[in-house]
């Protein structure tokens, strides 16, 4: 279920990287939107994904998002999502652009490119497979909680950012890896021509400008009729390494949306 804030500004949807949960992914975030300019927040676990005990796909996201977004009774409203978070804004945007009035996208999986996702997808099905292996699975969370560990010391954090990055490096990695299951025919479905002109910001992390990636965010940019963003040292976790633009983007896209 969805929880929100004591208020009854504009609506926020978060929609956090991976599988992970929503409540403490994005810190910060919900109580400076609720605070200015008195946003409804909504902090929800889709089917598959964080503490939901429903299963779920990446295929039924955005209908069901749509339907909570009904439940909501509150008109369309401003999505903001990293990495596969991201994807999930688009794929809705894409889907029901009646429900949408703006999307902050983090470093989003590049949905709009299929090669990118057919190797991600094929890639989270060898660790998904291994993960399983008994011995293997201890042995793969116990690197990817030591690698976290390391950059969030390296990046010098502030301690409640700190914290967040750390806890996905205790990510499941079978869930992690059905969550993106059946990215690649989602991603092969996907016109970027036919994505909603809405506000929109689109963050990418700090990496060469001539990268496959950064070049699908910069068209996902486009579609959305605007201009990618990157913050000088922007990881794939920029909501964690830059906070603050963080907030600030979404508040624009918010306040663009009002107009």
């Amino acid at each position: 279920m969805p929880i929100d804030d004591v208020r009854t500004g504009p609506p926020v949807l978060l929609l956090p990287g991976g599988a992970e949960a929503c409540e403490g992914f994005f810190p910060g975030l919900p109580e400076g939107l609720a605070a200015d300019p008195g946003c409804r927040v909504v902090v929800h676990d889709r089917p598959g994904t964080g503490t939901s005990a429903a299963a779920g796909s990446l295929a039924g996201a955005a209908a069901h998002l749509a339907r909570l977004i009904d439940e909501l009774d509150s008109g369309p409203v401003v999505l903001a999502g990293q990495s596969l978070g991201g994807a999930v804004a688009v794929l809705l945007a894409a889907a029901h652009p009646e429900k949408v009035a703006g999307l902050v996208l983090i470093d989003p999986t590049p949905v709009n490119d299929p090669r990118v996702c057919s190797r991600l997808e094929r890639s989270m099905r060898a660790v998904g497979a291994l993960a399983s292996v008994p011995g293997v699975g201890r042995l793969l969370s116990a690197a990817l909680g030591a690698a976290t560990r390391r950059t969030a010391r390296r990046l010098r954090l502030r301690p409640d950012c700190a914290a967040a990055l750390v806890r996905t490096g205790g990510a499941d990695l079978r869930k992690l890896a059905a969550a993106v299951r059946g990215i690649t025919a989602l991603s092969e479905g996907l016109r970027e021509a036919d994505l909603p002109r809405v506000p929109a910001v689109v963050v990418t992390a700090d990496r060469a400008p001539d990268s496959v990636v950064r070049r699908a965010h910069t068209r996902l940019a486009a579609a959305f009729g605007t201009e990618v963003v990157c913050w000088p040292g922007a990881t794939h976790s920029a909501h964690l390494d830059h906070p603050d633009e963080t907030l600030a983007a979404v508040r624009d896209v918010v306040a663009r949306a009002r107009t």
